[in-house]
């Protein structure tokens, strides 16, 4: 029998307490010192159901000890399922997980935080109004004589930030930092709760060139530590840049597990679609094919010298019936202010818009719905969807003035619509019943470009349509981009992927500082045109 000093030596190797001990037997997790023998996590043949739907489907997944392992699939491939699995968000339904060569079933996430599994999501669950240390520390503030330490949390706290190479001042209030820096203090906080393993969903989403590189150096910095790391993007470049090996998911299977090194991003493609190199080559990087050039069509929006303050200055363009004007532009040129001048979500100093040759008064949104054009924000999360509400009330929501009577909603002509645009759409959804909230971002995507096509618009603005789903979902909705097109519908499509605006638009916008700097037309589109308009004075 061990006597207590030793088990507390133990212990403090695997940075836990006595008390963590007795929460960890609870969950399943008895610590054990540490063997280099054993995988990091191993994951094996792991299962979940949710209401007789298969989500994972024996899936094998395995971690080692300073390791940037990627994980990748189309949207509803099992991701995100697998990773609540693994942190203990969800009870798996069958298969074994063991952790650092123990068996471990971990029944909440404060279970696997205190083993030392830790997830920091793409949306940051901090607390804007406290300081950075306070965050960092939260729950488990240090304390002297029954009161917290102050003066301890900030040193503590900014030694955790040193040790990632962060300059951030510890006093700081969080809602004062940019987006960049409270992701870094949500990992401060994982490696302040002693994570061996760190899962970053989508961490580089809203962050910028510059910032970027400061997440590669701390993740960097966490690998050389031994950190294990599970990395989830939809952006090839970062896996190639950060990452050692790669598994793939489809259909809630597991498909493989490949080295990054020597992988080519084409074969990558494949193993995601289950699709033959050969038929990859011969269609281009997007689902659009080659663009064609613009003939001359019918006029259906236009724009004259929209102006707002210093956002927008003198904006005129023109929109065909039946064609797709792409804009690009770097963040803060004023592509995504047109959007919302044009939507009337945003009031304009002056100018004028116009649809069908009739100048329109756009007071709110509803004014622009009323006209026929419809708006897709590039944030579904926030200006998109109603995640506690179900797939048929997030589709019907634009078009309930059309389905009321007498103040009573018929159910019925709801049940019409969602069923014909699921069908059309492929949205993949137990039923019209199911919330939102559970779908993957693919689906919840093509969900609100359903709410806007069952109102018959006349002029569709997609502010960012595939940002942040895979590779297949983007496919399909760049399909139905062209076939909305075809059928006479015009279209607004801002995109900061160049290769989707040259392979999808008739004509290309290029905004800069608040003003169209281009435009460019048939062969003249290509990603050098498009960077030159962007960069040139």
């Amino acid at each position: 029998m061990r006597d207590e000093k030793e088990i507390k030596s133990e212990m403090s190797k695997e940075n836990l307490t006595l008390d963590d001990d007795a929460k960890l037997k609870d969950s399943g997790f008895i610590p054990q010192p540490s063997s280099l023998s054993h995988p990091l996590l191993r994951m094996q043949k792991i299962r979940k159901v949710f209401s007789g739907v298969v989500a994972l489907d024996d899936v094998d997944f395995t971690l080692e000890r300073g390791e940037v392992h990627s994980l990748v699939g189309e949207n509803g491939a099992g991701k995100s399922t697998l990773i609540k699995v693994m942190t203990g968000a969800y009870t798996r339904d069958g298969g074994e997980m063991f952790y650092e060569g123990n068996p471990v079933n971990f029944r909440t996430p404060e279970d696997a935080q205190h083993a030392g599994v830790v997830a920091v999501y793409q949306e940051v669950n901090l607390l804007m109004f406290r300081t950075v240390a306070e965050n960092i520390f939260l729950g488990r503030e240090p304390r002297r004589f029954g009161l917290i330490d102050w003066a301890k949390m900030n040193r503590d706290a900014g030694e955790v930030l040193q040790n990632l190479g962060l300059q951030i001042d510890p006093k700081a209030v969080l809602g004062s930092l940019n987006i960049a820096s409270r992701q870094m203090i949500a990992i401060a906080r994982g490696v302040s709760l002693g994570a061996k393993i760190l899962v970053l969903d989508e961490p580089t989403s809203s962050l910028t060139e510059r910032e970027v590189g400061l997440l590669y150096d701390v993740i960097r910095r966490l690998k050389a530590q031994g950190t294990g790391i599970v990395y989830i993007s939809h952006r090839f470049d970062e896996l190639y840049a950060v990452c050692d090996r790669v598994t793939v998911l489809r259909d809630g299977k597991f498909i493989a597990t490949r080295p990054l090194a020597g992988l080519e991003r084409i074969d990558l493609v494949c193993l995601m679609l289950g699709k033959q190199r050969e038929d990859l080559e011969k269609k281009g990087a997007t689902a659009f094919g080659e663009h064609h050039e613009s003939q001359t069509l019918e006029t259906l929006l236009e724009t004259e010298n929209l102006t707002r303050g210093r956002r927008l200055r003198n904006v005129s363009l023109k929109a065909g019936r039946g064609e797709i004007l792409g804009m690009a532009g770097l963040l803060g040129s004023g592509r995504t202010e047109v959007a919302r001048a044009v939507f009337g979500a945003d009031a304009i100093d002056n100018g004028k818009v116009s649809l069908e040759g009739k100048p329109l008064k756009l007071n709110s949104p509803n004014d622009a719905i009323c006209a026929g054009i419809a708006f897709l924000s590039e944030d579904r999360k926030a200006e998109g969807i109603v995640p506690e509400w179900s797939v048929r009330e997030n589709m019907t929501l634009a078009a309930l003035p059309a389905l009321t009577r007498i103040g009573v909603v018929s159910r019925a002509k709801q049940t019409e619509i969602v069923e014909k645009f699921m069908r059309r759409l492929g949205i993949k959804a137990s039923s019209g019943e199911q919330k939102i909230r559970e779908l993957s971002g693919g689906n919840q995507q093509k969900v609100l470009l359903a709410r806007w096509l069952c109102k018959n618009p006349k002029f569709l603005i997609l502010d960012e349509p595939t940002r942040g789903i895979d590779i297949g979902a983007k496919g399909e909705i760049q399909n139905l981009i062209n076939e909305l097109a075809d059928e006479g519908l015009g279209v607004l499509m801002i995109s900061s992927e160049l290769e989707e605006l040259v392979e999808g638009s008739d004509r290309v916008v290029v905004m800069r500082d608040g003003e169209c700097a281009a435009e460019l037309r048939g062969k003249d589109i290509s990603q050098d045109s498009i960077i030159n308009a962007m960069a040139t004075e």
